[in-house]
């Protein structure tokens, strides 16, 4: 879903009003009524920015989880190729996302809303990361440390792995057993995504 563009600020307190709505009864419980009471605005003008709950929703997922993918790619580093800030950051997002209020939130309560992305549309932000990944595998390119290959491509394939793990990863771990922890499977990711990546 594509974001609409508004005045920062406005939106970013309606956006916050939606997350804490969302935080405490669910989507499906939210309404515009909700909202404009929490952001301190009126319900039109809220109908005109937003003609229901979902695209509200779906323009605070965007703001979120692209927030939660860029805060955690580390900052380049002395020393450190393109191939090994792409797996940590990959590795930290996965680790980000699942510990993100809103995300459990939803995946435990609403995860119908998540489907279309997964089986359907790739959505903003998918749109954004795969643009994220895109440019940190071109400097993987440019230093040698990220097997050549077709950039687009290989950033989309990126974000399938990742998102995988973020979606199903407590449906395969047994945290009892170390060898199947979430610690264990990420460490896996890890591995992957370095075979995956190494020219």
């Amino acid at each position: 879903m594509t974001p609409i563009r508004h005045n920062h600020s406005d939106s970013d307190a309606v956006l916050d009003a939606v997350r804490d709505c969302v935080l405490a009864v669910g989507v499906r419980r939210t309404t515009l009524t909700d909202v404009a009471r929490r952001a301190g605005v009126s319900r039109m003008t809220l109908y005109r920015r937003w003609p229901d709950v979902r695209s509200l929703v779906g323009d605070l997922m965007t703001r979120e989880w692209v927030a939660v993918a860029t805060g955690a790619m580390p900052e380049r580093r002395p020393g450190a190729n393109a191939r090994g800030l792409i797996v940590d950051g990959l590795v930290a997002g996965v680790e980000a996302f699942r510990v993100h209020p809103l995300f459990r939130k939803i995946i435990d309560v609403d995860p119908e809303l998540l489907l279309p992305y997964v089986l359907d549309r790739r959505g903003a932000s998918q749109e954004a990361l795969i643009a994220l990944l895109a440019g940190a595998v071109r400097d993987g390119h440019a230093d040698g440390s990220v097997r050549p290959g077709h950039v687009e491509r290989q950033a989309r394939a990126l974000l399938l792995i990742v998102q995988s793990f973020t979606l199903s990863l407590r449906t395969m771990t047994d945290e009892d057993d170390a060898d199947l922890s979430s610690e264990a499977f990420l460490a896996e990711l890890r591995s992957i995504l370095e075979r995956t990546l190494t020219p």
